[in-house]
């Protein structure tokens, strides 16, 4: 990992640079994959699935037969595990449910808000070297408890076809209705558009690699919402001098085994502690199963002294991780004054891998800066609020005046019309009962 000694704020920009491709790199691909979708349907999306993943399959739909194979193939410890998991999450997501908002903002005048779920939502979940089976608890549970109706999970396949039991396992506990064996671009491209065998849905959640986030970005110009820009991951610690180097390292390489695109940093006022960490590196990822995949990463990563903790904060802040980790003792000035951020971890025991996966918080989240204006996915993600106003005779009186004058002054008097067309049935009836 590259250390980076007290950096001034002129160089903040280039130092905190994510190490991804634009989508100018990409949206050609995308673009491409999209218009043979749009033409050819299930025969594009077979083309793509046997060009990128290497495998012909017979059909992409995953079958109730499918499911109970996979199912039993499942662990009982590992049922229990996603179980317990799925309760966490649902508890979590299920206070944040709200109830009808109401005001009766002048007399006669009733306002209020309500909540409808969205009917026809796709998940993606990423496959490849890491079948991420806690995403589909984190995607499929918010959207059961909001009430959306098709729940339809596209993920890709493995070399022999298939997608991993625990996905299966985890679809069928928190109630997906349709599982399609396809990933990649052409996933969302199926989703955007709608082919034989993909149902087009509403709006899009998961996250993917960068041609996945880019192809997500593109189906919004075609009427398609998504849950946020969510690319590769990245975790960013602030430690003090009497942060736990060990611990800290860990975190780190949680983020940076997720792939070679992830980015994972290290913001710290103590230069020694900085030296611990980067040792606790050195020794850990020689531990590690995906140790080729983490080492990518690392390449990616940085450890930043900086002198203080305000220029600290601010940093963090221009960067907006979508994983914050607070090792300091003082960590009540950077819960309080964290501003962009996807997720926070606060204290030596709270390792961001609980917030994957059990904790309860949900783990998609935005990346790539996309925290500074986006809140990573949650129960209002899968509904849609709702306004509804009803007005008496009374209640038009006392705003009609209002609403004519104003329609009047921007010269759309039609809209005045209305209220006053209105107001002379109600004025003259109020006239002779008086």
């Amino acid at each position: 990992m590259q250390i980076i000694d007290n950096p001034n704020r002129s160089s903040w920009f280039d130092i905190l640079k994510r190490p991804t491709q634009t989508v100018n790199d990409i949206e050609g691909i995308v673009s491409d994959v999209f218009n043979d979708v749009i033409k050819n349907g299930d025969a594009a999306i077979n083309k793509y699935t046997t060009r990128f993943d290497g495998i012909d399959l017979q059909s992409n739909i995953v079958t109730k037969e499918d499911i109970k194979k996979a199912i039993e193939s499942v662990p009982e410890k590992l049922q229990s595990a996603i179980k317990n998991a799925k309760k966490n999450i649902e508890a979590f997501h299920t206070a944040q449910k709200t109830s009808k908002v109401a005001v009766e903002t002048t007399n006669g005048v009733q306002c209020w808000q309500e909540k409808r779920p969205i009917e026809k939502i796709g998940l993606y979940i990423p496959g490849g070297t890491a079948p991420l089976f806690s995403t589909v608890l984190m995607l499929a549970v918010p959207a059961q408890i909001a009430g959306c109706k098709e729940i339809v999970l596209c993920s890709p396949p493995n070399k022999e076809g298939e997608l991993a039991p625990e996905i299966l396992f985890a679809a069928e506990l928190c109630g997906v209705t349709k599982i399609v064996k396809v990933g990649g671009i052409q996933a969302i491209a199926g989703l955007t558009f709608g082919t034989e065998t993909i149902s087009q849905v509403y709006k899009i959640f998961g996250p993917g690699n960068q041609f996945v986030t880019v192809a997500k970005q593109l189906a919004t110009k075609h009427g398609v919402a998504i849950d946020m820009p969510a690319g590769p991951s990245e975790l960013l610690v602030v430690a003090d001098g009497d942060a736990n180097a060990s611990y800290i390292a860990s975190d780190l390489l949680s983020q940076a085994e997720h792939g070679a695109d992830s980015q994972v940093i290290l913001v710290s006022t103590s230069k020694n502690l900085i030296s611990s960490v980067s040792e606790e590196i050195e020794k850990q990822i020689k531990e590690l199963p995906r140790q080729a995949i983490a080492e990518k990463a690392i390449t990616n990563s940085k450890l930043i002294y900086i002198d203080n903790d305000a220029r600290a904060l601010d940093l963090i802040n221009e960067y907006g991780p979508e994983h914050f980790v607070i090792c300091t003792k003082n960590e009540d000035f950077y819960v309080n004054g964290i501003t962009n951020a996807g997720s926070v971890f606060i204290g030596d025991y709270t390792p961001e891998s609980a917030g994957d996966y059990a904790s309860g918080t949900n783990h998609t989240l935005p990346t790539n800066g996309f925290s500074k204006a986006y809140s990573g996915v949650n129960l209002d993600s899968f509904l849609k609020s709702m306004t509804f106003q009803k007005i008496s005779k009374e209640g038009l009186l006392n705003i009609g005046e209002t609403i004519e004058l104003m329609a009047e002054a921007e010269g759309l008097q039609a809209h005045k019309n209305a209220v006053s067309i209105r107001l002379k049935d109600i004025i003259p009836a109020k006239t002779g009962t008086s």
